[in-house]
């Protein structure tokens, strides 16, 4: 078993960890680590617990720790999983990786970084390769590994088969995410109880960015990402749904393809089954209903790992359109880090 922390332990990604990491057959959850005003506490005491499904017995009166890296309750630990805000992520990720330790972030703080990996498992596992950089770069003994934005992730996912497939020209999206993705205090009810609110901050910008560094390859010879070819227009907004993320995605391929083709195409994507790993699922679950995905029946399609994916259908501007929904709280976050952990141990450790 790799012994592990968790960063952020009692916001609400940090308890989506602690639901993934219990009984994980290769994970044990070692460090729960916190602000100083929940350090010293136990669990259960530190935090108020967002979830549905109670506090994990195992955890409930762990000793929450802080986040300082040169703590010896890190002695042991190979892997930390952070859930900090981006402030803060920016300045401790990277001691956590000076002193050793292999860093999966859902932060934005590292994502854009020339020599840190964003990835999504499914997509593009071979950016692990920069890592060797990474350390050379920085003088790290450990790593950084972050995953993207929820919005991205939904997106990317099922991009993935049509560009390796088609090509892509053109991409324009319309997200409609759940209030989730702002936190627990993050979208006050009377802002969004009977209404929709068309802007989250710096969320368009993050999807247009971090897509094209997804759907990229390594440049060996100068060190860094180049970014997909193509060009992408996102529209965020926020809805009254508490789980789910639901995109409207209109891709224009550069060869031509039909509705059909698509749908073949995204059913036959399963890049990491070979694998094995605890937490994957099959990426893109085709719905043929008229009226699906929808937030409340689709969200935790593949124990809320898989994209689901339905109406998909001509377009006369773009070609090709289709609905994506995905659980933004678990493949959008938390469970995009786990899994990268997963893919890392299983062919580098």
């Amino acid at each position: 078993m790799i012994k592990v922390g968790v960063l952020g332990a009692t916001g609400n990604v940090g308890q989506r960890f602690m639901q993934m990491l219990e009984n994980h057959p290769i994970f044990e959850l070692e460090v729960l680590g916190a602000s100083s005003r929940s350090a010293g506490k136990k669990y259960a005491d530190a935090c108020y617990w967002y979830q549905t499904e109670p506090i994990p017995e195992e955890y409930a009166n762990k000793m929450v720790q802080t986040t300082d890296p040169t703590d010896k309750a890190y002695e042991d630990v190979d892997i930390v999983f952070s859930a900090l805000p981006s402030d803060l992520a920016k300045k401790l990720e990277p001691e956590f990786a000076k002193e050793g330790k292999l860093v999966f972030s859902n932060a934005s703080a590292m994502r854009m970084e020339n020599d840190v990996p964003l990835m999504i498992p499914e997509v593009n596992y071979d950016h692990f390769e920069m890592l060797d950089i990474q350390r050379e770069n920085r003088d790290y003994d450990g790593a950084i590994i972050t995953n993207p934005n929820c919005s991205t992730i939904c997106a990317v996912i099922t991009l993935k088969p049509i560009m390796d497939k088609f090509g892509i020209d053109l991409v324009n999206i319309t997200t409609m995410q759940a209030i989730s993705g702002a936190g627990y205090n993050g979208v006050p009810s009377m802002a969004i109880i009977d209404n929709l609110v068309p802007y989250i901050g710096s969320e368009e910008e993050k999807m247009q960015t971090e897509s094209l560094k997804l759907l990229g390859v390594i440049d060996k010879e100068n060190s860094k990402f180049t970014d997909a070819n193509f060009k992408i227009g996102v529209s965020c907004n926020r809805v009254s749904v508490i789980d789910g993320h639901t995109e409207s995605i209109f891709v224009k391929t550069t060869e031509e393809a039909t509705p059909e083709e698509i749908k073949k195409v995204m059913d036959k994507f399963d890049p990491l089954k070979e694998y094995n790993l605890p937490t994957y699922a099959k990426p893109i679950v085709i719905r043929e209903e008229m009226d699906r995905p929808q937030p409340r029946l689709d969200r935790d399609a593949g124990n809320g790992m898989s994209i689901s994916v339905g109406r998909i259908r001509e377009d006369p501007v773009f070609g090709i359109k289709y609905t994506a929904l995905e659980h933004n709280t678990i493949r959008g976050a938390a469970g995009a880090s786990v899994l990268n952990a997963e893919l890392y141990v299983k062919k580098y450790l």
